[in-house]
């Protein structure tokens, strides 16, 4: 599908510098969402953010304050001038949100991974121009994520953005959700003028992490930050450890790299030419690797062997890790290599032992 998109971008925010979008992950009372907006946008900040409806993994938890809360986000506009944004999860929530003049909707990770609920706030979201940030599902399903940005596309909105902020994973390995960046870098590869902001705050989990993924964020040339600010995080009512004050938002932003990526370079250019040789040769190789592959699908077929031998691939598995270690890569990722190659390979054994049979 040919998106057709419009800056998310509202007038008066610098198109320069990334968009910062900041504020509580949770509005708890009128004076900490007063005074948390009051000190964004003494730095500022155009945008500010903060949960009235907030889904909790498990009940009990705070839940948000609801509608109330949109009276305060009224009173942020009214009194620092600044655009404000929720999150929205029903066609209830969309209507009153509009009807309290909120300037930006976004469509959380619980609710962008189930369609009937994307299709109800699509249609709530029919004739009303304003912008829509969609989180990724909670897994790494790019096509959910696609499908759900696609819903809204067709109920006629054309701002629309994307918001990265990890996906769930059993194994910890140090973020409360995964980054996976692979998966937004392909999301704007499939959509290249969708706006792509990242939620540093949801990745990391620990304020001591946000600064390295929000580098991070504007090196790969992500559009903007969803950042949790709170006037006093360490106090809050949910995701304390993730949030951050004010002045510490400031210093985030005042220290973060923006490098020009567009600016051209010989020397660039000759790396790059480097990289797709080398990659001409991968190809290559893999190419060479599966013809080897089919014919031992026809060893295995002559022999009456079973194709998939989990013993070997085992041993491959684990000699291709430690050989990676051993030349400063990643063995994980030299792991998801293998395992991609070694799917394609009993791929090819099957088929080649079905051409025979057939």
């Amino acid at each position: 599908m040919d998106f057709q998109l419009e800056s998310i971008v509202l007038s008066g925010v610098d198109p320069v510098r990334p968009v910062v979008i900041a504020g509580p992950c949770s509005a708890e009372t009128e004076e900490q969402v007063i005074a948390t907006a009051r000190a964004i946008a003494s730095n500022g900040i155009k945008i500010f953010r903060a949960g009235i409806w907030k889904p909790r993994t498990k009940p009990g938890g705070f839940e948000g304050v609801g509608a109330e809360g949109l009276g305060w986000l009224k009173r942020v506009k009214r009194e620092t001038g600044m655009y404000t944004s929720i999150e929205v999860a029903t066609r209830e929530h969309v209507f009153a949100a509009i009807k309290a003049g909120i300037d930006i909707l976004w469509v959380g990770a619980r609710t962008a991974v189930n369609p009937f609920a994307v299709q109800e706030i699509a249609d709530a979201l029919k004739g009303i121009d304003v912008p829509v940030l969609v989180k990724n599902p909670v897994n790494p399903d790019i096509e959910l994520w696609i499908g759900a940005i696609e819903r809204i596309y067709r109920a006629g909105l054309r701002r629309i953005g994307a918001v990265h902020r990890g996906f769930s994973s059993y194994e910890n390995k140090g973020y409360r959700n995964t980054p996976h960046w692979q998966v937004p870098i392909e999301l704007r590869r499939r959509i290249p003028n969708l706006p792509i902001l990242c939620d540093p705050s949801h990745i990391a989990g620990k304020r001591d992490l946000i600064h390295a993924i929000s580098q991070q964020a504007m090196d790969l040339k992500f559009d903007g930050l969803l950042i949790e600010t709170h006037c006093s995080p360490d106090t809050a009512w949910s995701d304390a450890k993730q949030q951050i004050t004010p002045d510490q938002l400031f210093q985030l932003l005042s220290s973060l790299v923006i490098r020009d990526m567009d600016r051209p370079s010989k020397d660039l250019a000759e790396l790059r030419s480097k990289i797709d040789g080398i990659d001409d040769q991968l190809l290559s190789l893999l190419a060479t690797r599966m013809q080897v592959a089919g014919e031992i699908g026809l060893y295995k077929k002559a022999n009456n062997m079973p194709i998939l031998q989990t013993t070997r691939y085992g041993q491959i598995i684990e000699q291709k890790s430690k050989m990676a270690k051993s030349m400063n890569m990643d063995p994980e990722f030299i792991r998801e290599i293998m395992k991609a190659i070694h799917e394609e390979s009993v791929r090819v054994q099957m088929k080649v032992v079905n051409d025979l049979d057939t």
